[in-house]
């Protein structure tokens, strides 16, 4: 038997903006189904980087935080020989988009601030400049692709 190919999901666009890339985004947000609250918090998490600065485009800074965060490798340690070995993986175009999202909502979420859309706001605008908990995470998991190299040859 023949294995099936994974169908690409295709994302519809969300209502305000009309990019299925929001829609995206607005799922990983997303806890225990409530899609209405995602949306909110998305919309005001814009809002808010529009309001920090000086009304230049939030979705606009958003995706250049997003292309800031993205990685080009993963790192999946696997145990080989009684030790554990990370082996660095090269991502596909899709799963760098997913890890990216992740990483910037999993760094928001570390963050102080009270509500979620400032958490997001807050976390964005650092990823925008290029700082913050997600490009350090980022940037940590180069430095240890680049370490192992050696074993990028191990199939996981």
């Amino acid at each position: 038997m023949r294995k099936l190919k994974k169908q690409k999901r295709i994302y519809e666009p969300d209502p305000k903006f009309k990019e299925p890339l929001v829609t995206r985004f607005v799922n990983h947000i997303m806890k225990h189904g409530k899609k209405k609250l995602a949306y909110r918090i998305f919309y005001n998490f814009i809002e808010e980087l529009e309001k920090i600065n000086n009304n230049k485009k939030g979705i606009k800074i958003w995706k250049k935080a997003l292309k800031n965060v993205t990685p080009q490798v993963y790192i999946r340690s696997r145990r080989i020989g009684g030790t554990k070995i990370n082996i660095p993986i090269i991502l596909p175009k899709n799963l760098q988009l997913t890890k990216a999202m992740k990483l910037l909502i999993n760094s928001s979420k570390e963050r102080k601030e009270k509500a979620m859309y400032k958490k997001l706001a807050g976390e964005t605008l650092a990823a925008y400049k290029k700082e913050g908990r997600a490009i350090k995470k980022k940037d940590n998991m180069h430095k240890i692709a680049e370490a192992n190299k050696a074993f990028s040859h191990i199939k996981y």
